[in-house]
């Protein structure tokens, strides 16, 4: 039997996202094996046996060109599909915030997204305008879906690494996302604060003493998302800071795979990566 990501991830991995392997989470080290053929053994924590079949079947469908980076996409989408397919769309309004719609003849979710509207239905999830959302974007939502969290923001911001099971996935973030926003607005800070009101953000600065920028953003109902920027002050000796903060309530509804995929979102739509 093939394996796919999901597979890997939940049957042979230790899912303790500890990095021994090279990667911030046992998703993306699996991810790394099916699609670009990294040895499986770069993880030091699979039982030798299991290890041996495991590795026997991924060179049956390497051979086979079986697994492409398409089929990963695929394969995480009707992961994330089953995951959600227990929640009832009537009952989304309450827990995601939205409002019940109905698309060719069928309830659905009309969600807001960044600055465009989504419809959700179990089996799909389309912009307004009828345009489908990337595979990426789509298991995110119906990750969201299935976590199941109802609260309401409290306000309390919280570092990724005062999150918790968040620890393995402090480098990725600045890797991924921090430095990049740094690379980009270090020296122009105007310019972040530009690209963030023109996709959404609210300035916040007036509540963040001493940020050059400060923004909120609102990428769905229950999760709200604040850039921050300190740009360089070299006779201070400090160099250019960025940092994503997360309502504390977001572990509710998102998982860690979700959080960073979000925050790697926004860093893409304020330096105008996407596609």
């Amino acid at each position: 039997m093939a394996l796919s990501v999901v597979d890997l991830y939940q049957k042979i991995l230790p899912k303790t996202n500890c990095g021994d392997c090279g990667f911030s989470t046992c998703l993306a080290f699996a991810s790394m094996v099916v699609s670009e053929k990294l040895p499986l053994r770069n993880c030091p924590h699979i039982e030798p046996e299991k290890l041996a079949a495991a590795e026997n079947e991924l060179q049956e469908q390497y051979k086979a060109g079986k697994w492409t980076k398409k089929d990963m996409a695929a394969d995480a989408l009707l992961w994330a599909k089953q995951r959600a397919a227990s929640m009832a769309i009537a009952d989304l309004p309450e827990r995601i915030g939205g409002s019940l719609a109905t698309l060719d003849g069928k309830e659905a979710l009309e969600l807001p997204y960044f600055q465009e509207t989504i419809l959700i239905q179990p089996d799909r999830i389309l912009k307004k305008s009828g345009d489908p959302l990337n595979w990426w974007e789509q298991t995110f939502i119906f990750n969201h879906m299935a976590m199941g969290g109802r609260r309401m923001p409290t306000g309390t911001w919280k570092g990724l690494v005062e999150l918790p099971n968040t620890v393995s996935k402090v480098k990725s973030m600045k890797a991924h996302v921090e430095t990049p926003l740094i690379e980009r607005f270090q020296g122009n800070p105007q310019a972040l604060q530009q690209a963030g009101l023109a996709i959404g953000g609210e300035d916040q600065r007036d509540a963040t003493p001493g940020a050059d920028v400060a923004m909120l953003f609102n990428p769905l109902p229950r999760i709200p998302v604040m850039v921050t920027f300190w740009d360089e002050e070299p006779e201070e000796g400090y160099g250019a800071e960025a940092k994503l903060l997360f309502d504390e309530t977001i572990v509710e509804h998102l998982d860690i795979e979700s959080i960073m995929f979000l925050s790697e979102r926004i860093k893409e739509l304020l330096c105008d990566e996407t596609d």
